[in-house]
């Protein structure tokens, strides 16, 4: 069959589609991946190399990440929200949109990120079948949980919550996120984030089941698949000879981290870093965003790392400080590393608060609160305590198991063959 797979985003975002554009190539499909990358990284080669067709669409994006990444650090959720559509996306519906109406003419089927409704829309209009891939389970709603940020009102009030939840999404979002809809004389779903932004035929959650909870109550058309992780990169590299000589100097270091957000503060994440392993007195291994600090070079009990796939520097470590991104959870549970998250918004305090229900990390950090003692403080408290590190481990052996890609392609089974 031919599938066409659209994304939008950071690297976070594209590689689970990336992967599961290459699980399904090697599965016998024949696969167009379009991709629209907010940080202007291009996919062409790796994509060349798996055979999977490959369009960025636009070529480049004008999206200054590191200052919207400054200018948000201290917004609340709704403005962020607000902001990051307005600047990073509706500027380029149109052209999502004229991608997406190509990859349905093009293909039997397609799947797209949630949020990406330019492509249910195009789908709609020419009778195909369309998936999507939702990353995170707290945008979907349960009794078991209220939606983040909001206190949990038992399971027989947490639905008011998401009925209201639905209410300030429609308020806030419906206008501008139907406008495309409205002018192709399209009538739209009702409700924004509950209708608009997935599928209702099957929207994969690509997230482990241990972090899945409430989805006994999920409406049938979401089925967890698990995380989706792209693995072809981890296999064709190896760890630098430096980085071997430090691991082999002392203790398991602790990784540091902020995925793509550090880029955009980069010199505050590294000074917040180094003055934290400073106060904890640990070795610790940063990914390096500051040109101070080269990659693949060591100062002390610190050593600097580039860009790697996380995986095989993760299972070296006795702790990972992260922003709570969904991938960096999932690589850093299934190492068996117990976690640190520093989030900058909902979907990772999310990640942060379900990772420290778990018993696999302390209380999350929010990056527009934190400070050098209580980040030093995490630290020491996770390498103190043996439990954080024998719950990441037993939560590992479970992860292991799961394959989220083979699952993936399980679900869509029934619908592409």
């Amino acid at each position: 069959m031919k599938i066409g797979i659209q994304t939008w985003g950071s690297n976070g975002d594209v590689r689970p589609l990336l992967a599961l554009a290459d699980g399904l190539q090697k599965a016998g499909h024949q696969i167009t991946l379009a991709a629209t990358s907010v940080d202007n990284q291009s996919y062409q080669g790796i994509c060349d190399q798996l055979g999977i067709a490959y369009r960025q669409i636009p070529e480049r994006i004008d999206f200054d990440l590191e200052d919207f990444s400054k200018r948000s650090l201290h917004m609340n959720s709704l403005q962020w929200l607000r902001i990051l559509f307005n600047e990073a996306f509706f500027p380029f519906e149109q052209a999502i949109y004229e991608a997406a109406q190509a990859l349905v003419a093009e293909n039997d089927y397609v799947i797209g990120r949630h949020i990406l409704y330019p492509l249910k829309l195009a789908a709609l209009q020419q009778n195909k079948p369309f998936f999507s891939v939702n990353f995170c389970p707290s945008a979907i709603p349960s009794g078991q949980f209220a939606p983040t940020g909001a206190p949990s009102l038992g399971r027989y009030l947490n639905p008011l919550y998401w009925k209201l939840l639905d209410a300030a999404g429609n308020w806030a979002f419906k206008q501008p996120l139907t406008r495309l809809w409205r002018s192709v004389g399209q009538t739209p779903p009702a409700n924004v984030l509950t209708e608009l932004l997935t599928s209702q035929q099957l929207n994969l959650v690509a997230a482990d089941p241990l972090f899945c909870i409430g989805s006994e109550e999920w409406q049938p058309f979401n089925k967890i698949c698990g995380f989706l992780e792209f693995t072809e990169d981890a296999q064709r590299w190896a760890l630098p000879d430096s980085l071997q000589a430090f691991l082999d100097q002392g203790p398991a270091p602790v990784y540091m981290t902020l995925g793509s957000f550090q880029q955009s503060v980069p010199e505050w994440s590294m000074d917040l870093f180094l003055q934290a392993v400073d106060l904890a007195g640990c070795r610790a291994i940063i990914q390096t965003s500051d040109d101070r600090y080269p990659s693949d070079s060591q100062t002390g009990n610190i050593y600097f790392i580039g860009k790697h796939p996380h995986q095989p520097v993760f299972k070296h470590c006795a702790a990972v400080v992260h922003h709570g991104g969904a991938g960096t959870t999932h690589a850093a549970t299934r190492a068996g590393c117990p976690s640190i998250a520093i989030p900058f918004m909902d979907e990772q305090m999310f990640w942060g608060r379900r990772l420290h229900q778990l018993g696999l990390a302390v209380k999350p950090l929010p990056a527009k609160k934190v400070t050098v003692q209580a980040l030093a403080n995490a630290i020491s408290a996770t390498l103190a305590a043996t439990g954080y590190r024998n719950r990441a481990q037993q939560a590992s052996q479970t992860m292991q198991v799961n394959d989220g890609v083979a699952k993936a392609i399980e679900l869509l089974q029934p619908y592409i063959r």
